[in-house]
């Protein structure tokens, strides 16, 4: 038996009814979701504009105050350990060789001033507006036109290759456990952070030094980028420079298994 919304006598077949019911449905359902996104966007929100959250603009502030910190911290470490090597050398008991053995291992490792010829090389990013100089490219990505990590290890790397005594990059000098790292368009260095341009000064034969950037295949390439979208090189000898030591700390830190 069926009851009267189902009889012929109102025009619409059962099978009709049962269209429209999903429907109804279906639109209950958009609207049930909109709501609970814009109830989200608000909890979120909680007022502000997502787009310029002040809590990313706290977060930049904390890592540059962290970093201007360990600046800090490198400079009276520093401090400190010309105090204790100065006390050191006034009676320690060693012999004229030792102390000789002794300073020829601290100017290897890097954690004294080092003073001569010089070259630095400067690495900045293209103008945000570039555009390819050369036909035959394409137009750039955004990524063309900043310097990568494999950039600054580039030039270090063939510096070294070209036979530096020591190497500087920003105000730091680089010691055998020093990482050049990037991360976003930015340069961590040793527990502090650096902006372009990136300068990079080694001391060593100009001559050579010049002449192991000019053979490396990685600068080689980074060239490229140079003439065709306007990133940033500059070479340049500076005649007699010094090299500040190595300030930070030297001990090594490396994972232990969980017993």
């Amino acid at each position: 038996m069926s009851n009267s919304a189902d009889s012929p006598g109102t025009g619409s077949s059962p099978a009709r009814r049962r269209r429209f019911r999903p429907v109804r449905v279906l639109t209950a359902a958009v609207f049930a979701l909109a709501g609970l996104i814009f109830f989200t966007s608000f909890n979120t929100a909680k007022g502000t504009n997502i787009r310029t959250d002040a809590s990313l603009l706290k977060l930049s502030d904390l890592i540059q105050e962290r970093s201007r910190k360990n600046g800090e911290l490198d400079e009276s470490n520093a401090a400190l350990r010309d105090d204790i090597e100065s006390l050191a050398e006034r009676d320690d008991g060693s012999t004229k060789a030792e102390d000789d053995k002794l300073a020829a291992l601290e100017d290897e490792t890097g954690t004294q001033e080092l003073k001569g010829e010089a070259v630095s090389v400067t690495l900045d990013d293209a103008p945000p507006d570039a555009t390819a100089k050369l036909p035959g490219y394409p137009e750039p990505q955004p990524d063309y036109l900043v310097i990568h990590q494999q950039d600054l290890q580039a030039v270090v790397n063939a510096l070294w290759q070209g036979g530096a005594e020591g190497i500087k990059v920003m105000d730091q000098r680089l010691i055998s456990t020093s990482a050049v790292r990037c991360v976003g368009n930015t340069l961590i260095l040793q527990g502090r952070v650096y902006s372009p341009p990136y300068t990079i000064q080694a001391v060593g034969d100009p001559d050579r030094l010049k002449k192991a950037l000019a053979e490396s295949p990685a600068i080689q390439n980074y060239m490229v980028y140079v003439n065709v979208y306007g990133l940033g090189w500059k070479v340049e000898d500076d005649g007699t420079a010094t090299l500040p030591g190595y300030s930070g700390a030297v001990d090594l830190h490396y994972a232990q298994p969980v017993e």
